[in-house]
This record gives structure tokens, C-alpha cells and sequence, in this order.
């Protein structure tokens, strides 16, 4: 409960900014004390219908870093690659991450699936991006199976170090489910090479699977650069999440960064996302 009265009382305290339009946000957000990143599937719909725009808002609340959810015939957001990093770098946002789904993918087909990827790793080089993550998959029937999937991404690794990028695996829910007796995450996380494969774990949903990302964090040290911080709804919405710990740990393990990402919201896509942003720059452990 404390948690929770902590966040109504900081939306208190910004209700005033909230309820201006949104071009005046930078007037009224708070100096950026922390270098706190955004997943921008957070603002989805904002940006398919003016990515511009949304990007010049979001560079005024205060974030910094970005993590990007939008890759389509060698474009993000509509965007080419350099014209979509000068546009950022001018806000002074930068992007260190990016969601790339890749093709439908079959062993049959890996070559076609590596030569999409060597696309996709070109273009977001040229971005200035340092990860390349792949949001999700298919759950195996059988571990034979997901070591097909961890072989697979072994080999996106490889292939992204030679170009200075880290591929890695984002989690939801369902990866904390067993295959034969063995939790999927773990066993992802005993099959793919550390040198060539990270894992950004999602600490919302690591929870709803019924496992504790600190637990992950201390056990698999240097495993995981990124975090996406999320809750059910804004940051520190529910009292539910306690990302202090989760803070603590994760900077022990070697934390690069770390993405904000709102999937459901209270107020309008921007304003959970200026809350959320706020509610961790207060936040005496985060750095």
C-alpha cells in the first residue's frame, strides 16, 4: 500500500502538467536525473499515427534512451535508418535497443531467416543501436525442439557480434511454463552461448509466470544488460511490484539499461508514460 500511495501522491503532485496539452510537457517535466529508457511500444498507436511528433514528446518528458518495436522493409516508424538516428540524436534521445520480431522461422529455412537478419542487423548499426531482441517465439513441446530455437539464436549472435551488436531474448509469462520437467527459461538460458546471446528480462512478467527476477538476477549474473520495468499499469501503480530489489540486483549483475514499457493505462498513452517516467526519476535507487 505504501507503494501505491507513493504513486497517487506523485500523480498528485504532476496532475496539473498532465492536464495540459501535450506539446507543453517539456515546460513541465521534471529535470531527467536518470538516464531512464522507453519502449516505444508503450506509445504504439501514437506512434503509427505521428511518430514525429510522438518522439519530440517523449525526448520532452525526459527519456533519453530508446528501445524501438517497429521494423518494416528496412524502415523503423516510417523512417529510414539514418534519417530516423539524426532525428532522435537531435532530440537528444538515442536508440540502444530494438524488438525485431525476424521472419516465420523452420530450420529449413534458416538461410533465408539469416540473410533477413543480416539485413536487419546493417540497418540498425547504422541506427546506433547496441542490442537487437527478439520479442518472442513459438512455446516448444519438447526440449529437442527448443534447442533447435537456442541454436537458432546462437547463430543471430554470431552473426550480430560481428557487426559490435548483442542479440538477446525479451521473456514473457510463458517461458517461465516446463517442458519436460525443466522451466523453458532456464534451459534457454543453459543452451545459448553468454558470448553470443542475452537476455533482456521483463520483470512484470517474470512475476506473473510465479518466478522472482531477483532470484534470475543473482544466479545468472551478466546475463541480463537490459531490463524492461513495467507494472499493470503506470510505473508503481499497482503496490504490487517492488522494483527496488530488482533495481539493486540488477545493477550488481552488470545493468546496461533499462526500457519503461506501458501496455495498459489510467490516463491517456503519453501521460502514463510522462507518470511512469517521473515516478522512477524520484526513485532514490535507481541511478
Amino acid at each position: 500500500m505504501n507503494k501505491r500511495r507513493d504513486f497517487l501522491k506523485l500523480s498528485g503532485a504532476i496532475a496539473i502538467g498532465s492536464l495540459l496539452s501535450p506539446t507543453s510537457l517539456l515546460a513541465n517535466s521534471v529535470f531527467a536525473k536518470r538516464p531512464i529508457g522507453l519502449q516505444l511500444y508503450s506509445l504504439r498507436n501514437d506512434m503509427a499515427s505521428d511518430p514525429q511528433g510522438t518522439l519530440r514528446k517523449v525526448a520532452s518528458i525526459g527519456y533519453k534512451s530508446l528501445e524501438t518495436a517497429n521494423y518494416q522493409d528496412g524502415k523503423v516508424y516510417g523512417m529510414e535508418p539514418k534519417m530516423f538516428r539524426k532525428f532522435i540524436e537531435d532530440l537528444g534521445m538515442k536508440l540502444n535497443s530494438a524488438h525485431l520480431g525476424g521472419p516465420q522461422y523452420t530450420p529449413e529455412k534458416k538461410e533465408e531467416a539469416m540473410e533477413w537478419w543480416k539485413k536487419a542487423i546493417t540497418d540498425h548499426k547504422a541506427m546506433g543501436a547496441k542490442y537487437i531482441i527478439k520479442p518472442s517465439m513459438p512455446i516448444p513441446k519438447t526440449l529437442a525442439e527448443l534447442d533447435i530455437w537456442c541454436d537458432y539464436y546462437n547463430a543471430i549472435g554470431a552473426l550480430a557480434a560481428k557487426s559490435g551488436l548483442k542479440f538477446g531474448f525479451h521473456n514473457h509469462a510463458r517461458e517461465f511454463e516446463k517442458i519436460e520437467g525443466v522451466v523453458m527459461y532456464d534451459h534457454m538460458l543453459a543452451k545459448t552461448d553468454p558470448k553470443l546471446v542475452c537476455f533482456e528480462l521483463d520483470v512484470y512478467w517474470s512475476k506473473k509466470g510465479g518466478y522472482d527476477s531477483v532470484d534470475y538476477l543473482k544466479k545468472y549474473p551478466g546475463r541480463f544488460p537490459l531490463l524492461h520495468i513495467k507494472d499493470e499499469e503506470e510505473i508503481g501503480a499497482s503496490g504490487d511490484m517492488d522494483f527496488k530489489p530488482i533495481f539493486e540486483a540488477a545493477y550488481a549483475q552488470g545493468m546496461k539499461d533499462f526500457f519503461v514499457e506501458v501496455e495498459r493505462y489510467n490516463f491517456d498513452p503519453i501521460d502514463s508514460v510522462q507518470k511512469s517516467f517521473e515516478y522512477l526519476n524520484n526513485a532514490a535507487y535507481v541511478k
